[in-house]
């Protein structure tokens, strides 16, 4: 094996242990993140409430049956996304609670042996 090629195979080498020595999440990195999902999850909620209230207040009125009916579409498909961005958000804050929670008891178990 030449010099060259075994400098390729140990620069490769050092690469690969370099990516397999990522740092680890912590319990802080679990709770910031849950804490910021359900965040962003009440503040949706709070959106798509308002989102509701303004639809149904301002319903619309077409003579055209066409027109009536994709403004309807419309309608179901703003409720639903902002009510899917709000679940989202909501069980990825409580995953996130659960993997802190977890992390904690994991880190008592190790720590007391």
């Amino acid at each position: 094996m030449s010099d060259s090629e075994e400098k390729t195979l140990n620069t490769q080498h050092n690469q690969d242990l370099e990516v397999a020595v990522a740092p680890k999440k912590g319990p802080l990195s679990f709770f910031t993140g849950a804490l910021t999902s359900v965040l962003l999850a009440l503040i949706f909620f709070q959106l798509s409430q308002r989102i509701v209230i303004y639809f149904t207040l301002h319903s619309p009125s077409y003579s055209s049956p066409i027109a009536q009916s994709v403004a309807s579409g419309f309608k179901t498909l703003v409720i639903g996304i902002s009510f899917l961005a709000t679940f989202t958000f909501g069980f990825i804050g409580l995953g996130l609670l659960v993997v802190f929670i977890r992390s904690i008891l994991d880190g008592n178990l190790h720590s007391s042996g």
